[in-house]
């Protein structure tokens, strides 16, 4: 008898005594409960979110440093007191060094949302699943391919144990699931080539006096080429996934340059990218991002033209088929109707994008009260590893082929003491 029949038979003969679970024991209708690591602008963005937008509670807050919780508890606790729940626990609220250690190990937590710098995501990952969490981890999964490979491992051991969901956002957004849906239904006909772009201002820090080299880094991480990934890997990875996730492959090599031709803050990342990107049967993708220019102006796209069209995939604007099989992307929502998008460092994006974030949270926690596990982090990994692709071939000036890049083993080392900020 399957589960179905015999919830129903059970009922029907007075024996269901206790409050039902799903398969893998959560219970249902219950609030998940998640903890927010790493309190930044964009980690208080998502778990608000999850907060406003699913049946979740933020209970635990963690951070490097001390003066990131009070805010956050302030901004929780009054999401908290309008929905009628109970405010965070200071017991629950962790700083320091090994404050990832104590989340991953605290009882009454069911989801840890990591938004720290990226360098540390894959360390943190693994505490998380080591202590029976699911996670919800924000790109990039690895900055280097050491950390990748890293990843792969930690996914196979949550397979089937807890959701392990990745923070590409747009393959939840209406607009882009079903553009992409008709392109890999055959809309364009055979691909030959796309031109894809993301130009974004660049990012600033107000200023921080009194402070150490090694505090300013991780402060400033943005900047720093380890802790960051840099802007191919950090920012314009999104770009990327968009093309790995329309051709359903990544790419067998990559050729390009780059450099930092314009910002002139003390950091090590490039503002500009130039990479010609292959993918299998010859599919070429001319893929450039910046990171400078103007506060409140941003561009990016992916135009791909096939034999019997050509789509426009835009963060903002029309998105829509040109050619045989002609459709555009009607939005019957409020967002359809406002004000020129702006660039949003926090990730809050309009237009196209926004419902993106809302339905990810949607279906990353349906994926957990349901049992059905979600296990992002193979497809995160290609992404990441595709991305690293061009920043290889970016940085040294040549081409550099998938082989190549898995071979190279490359490593970043922070080169920070981390037990100094317990």
């Amino acid at each position: 008898m399957d589960r179905r029949k015999f919830v129903g038979s059970a009922a029907a003969s007075g024996l269901l005594l206790l409050k039902p679970r799903t398969v893998f024991g959560y219970e249902a209708n219950s609030a998940v409960r998640l903890a927010l690591l790493g309190c930044g602008s964009r980690g208080t963005s998502v778990a608000t979110s999850f907060a406003n937008d699913t049946d979740t509670r933020v209970v635990a807050l963690a951070d490097l440093f001390p003066d990131k919780l009070g805010p956050a508890k302030a901004h929780f606790d009054q999401i908290a007191n309008t929905a009628g729940y109970a405010t965070v626990d200071p017991k629950k609220m962790f700083h320091g060094y090994k404050a990832f250690e104590e989340v991953a190990s605290s009882p009454g937590v069911d989801v840890v949302q990591i938004s720290t710098p990226p360098w540390f995501h894959v360390q943190h990952l693994d505490a998380a699943v080591r202590g029976g969490k699911h996670v919800y981890c924000e790109k990039p999964i690895g900055v280097d391919v050491a950390q990748s490979k890293q990843a792969l491992e930690i996914g196979k051991r949550a397979e089937g144990h807890v959701s392990l969901e990745v923070g590409f956002q747009i393959r939840s957004a209406p607009p882009f699931v079903e553009i992409v849906r008709r392109i890999q239904q055959g809309a364009l006909g055979k691909i030959g080539v796309i031109a894809a772009n993301y130009n974004a201002p660049a990012s600033t820090y107000p200023p921080m006096p009194n402070m150490s080299a090694d505090e300013l880094r991780i402060r400033r991480w943005y900047w720093d080429l380890v802790l960051s990934g840099d802007i191919i890997v950090e920012q314009a990875i999104h770009l990327i996934d968009i093309c790995n996730w329309a051709l359903q492959a990544h790419p067998i090599k990559a050729s390009g340059a780059g450099g930092r031709n314009v910002i002139s803050h003390p950091g090590n990342t490039w503002d500009n990218y130039e990479i010609v990107f292959t993918y299998p049967e010859n599919v070429r993708v001319s893929f450039s991002c910046t990171q400078f220019g103007p506060n409140d102006w941003f561009d990016v796209s992916a135009r791909m033209f096939g034999a019997e069209g050509f789509a426009e995939t835009p963060y903002s604007g029309p998105l829509r088929i040109v050619g045989d099989h002609a459709w555009t992307w009607a939005d019957q929502g409020p967002a359809a109707q406002a004000a020129a998008a702006k660039f949003a460092a926090n990730g809050a994006f309009n237009d196209n994008l926004a419902l993106a974030q809302r339905e990810k949270d949607r279906g990353f926690i349906d994926s957990i009260t349901s049992g059905n596990f979600h296990n992002q982090s193979a497809a995160g990994v290609e992404t990441a590893l595709s991305a690293m692709l061009g920043r290889m071939a970016g940085r040294l000036g040549r081409e550099v082929t998938w082989e190549e890049l898995l071979q190279h083993g490359e490593t970043f080392h922070l080169g920070i003491d981390m037990s100094q900020f317990s």
